[in-house]
């Protein structure tokens, strides 16, 4: 921890799907004042997402499925167009994304090319994500994915030709933060054309 951190008290306000702690430490300012703050953190462990793309037919693997705390924040119906994404549960991230893939959109992937990580939230929410992209082709397709029914999973598998997903984020069909960074990535790069 940094020396200008002094870890104080922390409480648990509640431990169910993911713990949320309320934090009280000092915190020493850029002019060397000490200030107590208190905060609360939520910690619901990392993640991992991936962008599945296909350079023949131009196209790319989305979900959809409803999201409680969009839906609370005046997104109606609660459904969200994403990447798949996961915990991952004690997994290595690459292990986990590539199981997540499998899991989510039945499609059985070799490999996951890590571009990056990111603190999402990094306000509230202790979780990291790490970012990865990986191609897609028809003989990979092993189920019709859908997420597992023992996690209350019911996510829709989306193929679309990456031009269309790309337009979804200027039109407002996509507000996921992950996946406008993924699409984002994907054209910035143009890994579709190379």
């Amino acid at each position: 921890m940094s020396r200008k951190i002094k870890l104080k008290k922390t409480e648990v306000l509640s431990n169910r799907w993911a713990l949320l702690n309320e934090i009280t430490y000092e915190y020493q300012t850029r002019r060397g004042e000490w200030q107590t703050q208190n905060r609360e953190a939520y910690d619901r462990g990392d993640g991992a997402c991936i962008l599945l793309y296909n350079r023949t037919t131009k196209k790319v693997i989305l979900t959809r499925q409803f999201r409680l705390p969009t839906y609370l924040n005046n997104n109606p119906g609660g459904m969200m167009i994403e990447a798949c994404a996961g915990l991952l549960d004690k997994d290595y991230p690459e292990a986990c994304i590539i199981k997540e893939t499998e899991e989510e959109t039945g499609y059985r992937i070799p490999k996951a090319r890590k571009i990056f990580e990111s603190y999402m939230s990094p306000g509230s929410v202790t979780e990291l994500i790490h970012f990865f992209v990986g191609e897609y082709s028809e003989e990979m397709k092993v189920s019709e994915g859908g997420g597992l029914a023992e996690e209350q999973e019911d996510i829709e598998v989306l193929e679309m030709d990456f031009e269309e997903a790309y337009n979804k984020i200027a039109n407002g069909e996509i507000k996921d933060g992950k996946t406008i960074i993924l699409l984002q990535y994907m054209k910035i790069n143009d890994l579709i054309n190379k």
